[in-house]
């Protein structure tokens, strides 16, 4: 890895280094949901900007913030991406939109969900994009599948690991976010 002209971490032949989280709780079984994450990772590779280097198990998840809704199946994927974080995040937005996505209530459900959870080590804090993910240190449903596929990784601004930062969250907050693999298939 090196450093490009804007300070993000560069991979052999170009493109920062990314990991995206995704979420789905929408369609009729639990397949369906997979289906969706998986048809949002073909989408974004389709672009030609983002390559997939990684994607962790699927996990089935309680919801966080509005609990009156089905469970989410999420999932990590790590990947590379050629331009700006910004582009990336329209890019995720296009293909949550494309595959059905409405922003109907905050946390509310959603075929879709594909957050941009770190881009390279920057450290981004701009209306409507911010790096690392302001949420991530507080949601299971991102850290235990971080952990699974770059578990020496360490996040950018917070100095730990996702096991690191699994391991401050209270018993409270891990016992309402229960995380749960399930198989893709």
């Amino acid at each position: 890895m090196s450093r490009g002209k804007d300070g993000a971490e560069q991979a052999q032949g170009g493109g920062t280094e990314t990991y995206l989280g995704l979420g789905s709780n929408l369609g009729s079984g639990l397949g369906q949901p997979k289906a969706n994450l998986l048809a949002g990772l073909e989408a974004l590779e389709r672009g030609g900007s983002w390559r997939r280097l990684a994607l962790s198990s699927c996990y089935l998840t309680a919801p966080v913030g509005k609990t009156d809704q089905p469970p989410f199946v999420n999932a990590v994927a790590h990947g590379i991406y050629r331009g700006s974080a910004g582009a990336l995040l329209a890019e995720l937005l296009a293909v949550e939109a494309a595959l059905g996505r409405r922003r109907l209530e905050r946390w509310g459900p959603r075929t879709l969900d594909m957050d941009l959870l770190l881009f390279g080590r920057e450290l981004i804090d701009e209306p409507g994009l911010q790096a690392p993910h302001p949420r991530l240190h507080l949601r299971a449903f991102v850290l235990v599948p971080l952990m699974e596929i770059a578990p020496s990784l360490v996040v950018p601004g917070l100095g730990k690991t996702a096991g690191e930062l699994l391991a401050l969250l209270t018993p409270a907050e891990r016992e309402s976010q229960k995380v749960e693999r399930t198989p893709w298939a």
